[in-house]
């Protein structure tokens, strides 16, 4: 522990004196908490390379993964202070910082996948992102995390009623845990990393995530049913800290916005084919895969919405701008 916090402050040391121009370059430091070989590393790389182009050089990025700075919050608390430039974190964790991103975790929000993009690229969107800016955190672009759906172990989900009784590991968020109970289901928050071995001893009957980290996890091992309701889908959001952002010049911030818009498009593509290429895996390995009524599990977890209403009344006109979208 004591060697992983002397590596994180001294990589924090040299992000602060690397802010300055080297060679006549403007380097950005990013972090983020993912593999190199995740989707989303593969677009910030596109965001890079779009970012270099745009500026003839003049600008570029220096990108720290696998969470070498911290987790998502640590890095956001970096952006803050005006450490590091850029980071991407998943909608959910932002939401601690900018209540505004609750919203985009609610369950059934989005129709589907089109409906979701036209939403979150479109003014309501780019409002979410815009409400960082007083919390010194501007979001430049969302990226592609999927749609969270649910796997079991021992019995098939095609209805709500199927949850009844079955204990369903969900991160540690009151939405996620209201969701699961007014399924039926029994919400039990857990740690990741308990989880391939409390699936196959049978400590819960199954968990809900989207099929990358289904596959890379390996819980498709252990679980024989994947039930695609797609009951969330939280994006992850690109975003940069106010700080190093009033820095840039105005062309500066033209080719860092575009940039990013780019990487955002190319990163929607990366995930498409990482999605592909785990439902094949899980396929060959004998899952089943159930394509539900998606409308019966929306229709059983309206109380979640009616909650979240009742405790944010000022979300309402977000949620009713996206509904009728």
């Amino acid at each position: 522990m004591m060697n992983r916090i002397i590596g994180a402050i001294l990589l924090i040391v040299v992000v602060v004196l690397g802010c300055k121009k080297k060679d006549n370059v403007k380097v950005m430091y990013l972090a983020h908490t993912l593999p190199q070989t995740h989707p989303v590393h593969k677009g910030i790389l596109e965001f890079k390379k779009a970012l270099n182009e745009k500026s003839g050089g003049k600008m570029d990025i220096k990108i720290f993964p696998d969470g070498q700075l911290g987790s998502e919050r640590e890095v956001l608390e970096l952006l803050q202070i005006g450490s590091v430039a850029v980071t991407k974190v998943s909608a959910a964790t932002l939401s601690n910082f900018v209540p505004e991103y609750h919203v985009l975790g609610i369950p059934y929000l989005f129709r589907d996948k089109q409906h979701q993009f036209d939403v979150l690229e479109g003014e309501v969107g780019k409002s979410i992102l815009a409400k960082g800016e007083k919390f010194w955190l501007r979001g430049l672009s969302y990226y592609d995390a999927g749609s969270r759906s649910f796997y079991t172990s021992n019995k098939a989900i095609r209805t709500p009623d199927d949850l009844k009784g079955l204990k369903i590991r969900v991160m540690n968020n009151q939405m996620a845990i209201n969701m699961v109970n007014a399924l039926g289901g029994s919400a039990t928050p857990m740690s990741y990393g308990e989880l391939y071995t409390a699936i196959q001893q049978g400590v819960v009957d199954g968990a809900e995530n989207n099929p990358p980290s289904f596959v890379s996890s390996n819980h498709y091992e252990v679980s024989k049913y994947y039930t695609l309701d797609q009951h969330s889908s939280v994006p992850d959001v690109l975003l940069i800290g106010t700080k190093y952002w009033n820095k840039l010049s105005e062309q500066e911030k033209v080719w860092v916005q575009e940039a990013a818009d780019e990487s955002a498009q190319a990163q929607k593509q990366f995930w498409n084919e990482s999605v592909e290429e785990s439902m094949a895996i899980a396929k060959k390995a004998g899952v089943e895969i159930i394509i539900p009524e998606k409308s019966l599990f929306q229709e059983q977890s309206k109380s979640v919405l009616e909650t979240f209403i009742k405790e944010y009344p000022e979300m309402s006109d977000i949620i009713n701008k996206i509904k009728n979208q």
